[in-house]
Formats: structure tokens, C-alpha cells, sequence
């Protein structure tokens, strides 16, 4: 079985190894590796492509092993990882049109409302919801801007999570 990672490392000495040492450890093969040092993401840090082979209980275990190195893995097979938030907006959101909200926050580029729950009030201003977020990875901290944004233009309280 063949297996394609993207990994996303940091541009110091020893990353590389550190990502790769445990992939012949736990009996997986390196077929390719494509690491280009002038090419760096938005993030500053360098995308390395990777071509595994093994047994499919191998590449699992060669998943969670670097993952567990806190070494990111941006995409596998071509699927690109994703991110989640919680958020919690609090106001007249029911008036404001929860169907509005939703295809708002859809409509940021690379995001998806995955999950929502609604507490209604006697009193529609202390309304909230509870939002589940998923983002393209690495755009957690800038999504989480969005919201503020948008919950202050609305005029809601937004609770990120930390």
C-alpha cells in the first residue's frame, strides 16, 4: 500500500531527520521525498512530500508516530487536513437570521459550519450559539479574526476558543 504525505516542517537543522526516522523504524519504506528549502508556505515553514509504502497497520502507526513527534501533517493522499473551532456568539441572532449567519461564515474562504446549536431566551438578546468551524489548516488564528469581525458587526458577543 502507498501512501502520500504532506508534512510541514520547521526551516531549522534537524527536521527532516526527525520526520523521517521513524518511517524505516516501524518498517515502512520512503519511496519519495520532495523537500525544497526555498519553498516556504505563508507560514514560513517548508511543505516536504513524502511517498510511503508499507502494510496499512504500518502507516498507521507511521501517522500517529509523527504526529505524536508534533510534526504536522498538512495532507494525506491529496486530502487536505482540516482544522476545527468552537465559538459561542451571544445576542439577537435568532432576528439577525441564523440561515444568514451560516451561509456568512460559509462563504469566508476555505471554512465550513460543521455543527450548530442554538439556545433560544425569552429575552432574543441572550440568544446563543454554539458553532463548530472547520478550516483549511493553518488558518485557524486568521478565521478566528473573521469571526470577531463579523460577530462585531452584528453585534454579537464572540467566545473563541483559547
Amino acid at each position: 500500500m502507498r501512501l502520500n504525505l504532506v508534512l510541514e516542517l520547521l526551516d531549522v537543522p534537524g527536521q527532516l531527520i526527525d520526520a523521517l526516522e521513524p518511517i524505516g523504524k516501524l518498517g515502512a519504506n520512503i519511496v519519495t521525498v520532495i523537500h525544497q528549502r526555498d519553498v516556504k508556505t505563508e507560514r514560513g515553514t517548508i511543505p516536504v512530500h513524502l511517498t510511503l509504502e508499507g502494510d496499512e497497520e504500518t502507516l498507521k502507526r507511521v501517522l500517529k508516530t509523527i504526529e505524536s513527534n508534533d510534526i504536522q501533517i498538512i495532507e494525506v493522499d491529496g486530502v487536505v487536513k482540516k482544522e476545527t473551532i468552537t465559538t459561542i456568539l451571544i445576542g439577537n441572532i435568532v432576528d439577525h437570521d441564523l440561515k444568514e449567519t451560516v451561509r456568512e461564515l460559509n462563504s469566508i474562504d476555505g471554512v465550513r459550519v460543521a455543527d450548530l446549536n442554538l439556545k433560544m431566551s425569552d429575552n432574543p438578546e441572550n440568544s446563543a450559539s454554539r458553532i463548530v468551524i472547520e478550516t483549511d489548516y493553518g488558518r485557524k488564528a486568521e478565521l478566528m479574526q473573521n469571526i470577531k469581525d463579523f460577530g462585531k458587526s452584528k453585534g454579537f458577543l464572540v467566545i473563541n476558543e483559547v
